[in-house]
C-alpha cells in the first residue's frame, strides 16, 4: 500500500484528502445545527421562555441579529443579506484555504468554520436573524446565548491556532 503523492518539496498531497475530510465535516455541522435549531423552534419553545437544564445552563430563545456576540446589531431589512453575503465571501475565502493545505487538522478545522458560517447563513436568509439557544450563566452573569453553529466556528478556529501553534508544518499529518 502506497502513501500519499509527495510534491518537489517533499510535502504529501493532501489536498484531495482535506477536501474529501473537511468537506463532510461541514455538511455534517450544518445539518445537525439546523436539525437542533428545528427542533427548538417547533418543540421545545413553543412557547419561547427559559428552561433551566442545570444551574449553570438554560435552552432559550434568542434571534441574533448581528455577528458574534450580537456585535454590529441591526433592524434594517437589508442587514441579514450583508452579514449573509459577508459570510459568504469568508466561506469562499475557507475553501480557497482549504484547496491549498496539505495537513489534516487545519483541513478539519477550516471545515468546521465553513459548516458554522453556513448554518448561520442559513438561520439569516430563512429568519432574518440568527436562532441562539445554548444560555451558559453563573452568579448571575451570562454568556451571549449561541448555537451548535457558534460552537463548531469556535472549535475550528481553536483547532488552527493550536496547529498554527503547535503543529509541525514540514509533515503532513494524516
Amino acid at each position: 500500500m502506497s502513501g500519499p503523492r509527495r510534491d518537489e518539496a517533499g510535502h504529501a498531497r493532501l489536498t484531495r484528502l482535506g477536501y474529501r475530510r473537511a468537506l463532510p465535516v461541514a455538511a455534517a455541522v450544518v445539518l445537525l445545527d439546523q436539525l437542533s435549531k428545528w427542533w427548538i423552534l417547533s418543540a421545545v419553545m413553543q412557547p419561547p421562555r427559559e428552561i433551566p437544564v442545570t444551574p449553570f445552563f438554560n435552552l432559550v430563545l434568542a434571534w441574533n441579529r448581528g455577528v458574534s456576540f450580537s456585535l454590529f446589531r441591526s433592524d434594517a431589512s437589508i442587514a441579514p443579506y450583508v452579514l449573509s453575503a459577508i459570510a459568504v465571501a469568508v466561506v469562499i475565502g475557507l475553501l480557497v484555504w482549504l484547496g491549498r493545505q496539505h495537513r489534516l487538522w487545519p483541513a478539519l478545522g477550516i471545515g468546521l468554520v465553513i459548516g458554522g458560517a453556513v448554518g448561520n447563513v442559513i438561520d439569516r436568509l430563512r429568519h432574518g436573524a440568527v436562532v441562539d439557544f445554548v444560555d451558559f450563566h453563573a452568579a448571575g452573569w451570562h454568556w451571549p446565548a449561541f448555537n451548535l453553529a457558534d460552537s463548531a466556528i469556535t472549535i475550528g478556529v481553536a483547532v488552527l491556532v493550536a496547529d498554527g501553534l503547535f503543529g509541525r508544518p514540514d509533515e503532513a499529518k494524516t
